[in-house]
């Protein structure tokens, strides 16, 4: 799996980063894991069209001291198309700009 590690967090700065992310996108189902909407303007080729499959997102995971964000578009209610697939050059920008105006904001040095 493609992905942006951050490791080598603190305990101070991974309960930072879980208050953050559950302010900006609510925390999920599952302990750990947010989900990061694409923003239609940005939706790739391969899910124009795939109106049903929507909406997309990236999985953000959460660990005990670390942050992986994944780089794979993923749809929110089918888990086997041709939809799902690796970020384009703007989707990655716009998951790097998301992460690094988080890392400012909560200060996060790792």
């Amino acid at each position: 799996m493609r992905q942006l590690l951050i490791d080598g967090l603190s305990r101070q700065e991974r309960d930072n980063l879980e208050h953050y992310l559950k302010r900006t996108l609510g925390a999920g189902l599952i302990e750990g894991i947010f989900w990061l909407p694409v923003p239609d303007d940005l939706l790739g080729e391969a899910q124009r069209g795939h109106e049903g499959c929507g909406p997309f997102h990236f999985g953000i995971e959460l660990g005990e001291d670390s942050l992986s964000f994944e780089l794979l578009v993923r749809s929110q209610t089918n888990l086997h198309c041709s939809c799902i697939c690796y970020a384009s050059s703007a989707q990655r920008d716009f998951l790097f700009k998301f992460s690094d105006a988080m890392l400012a904001e909560e200060q996060i040095r790792a």
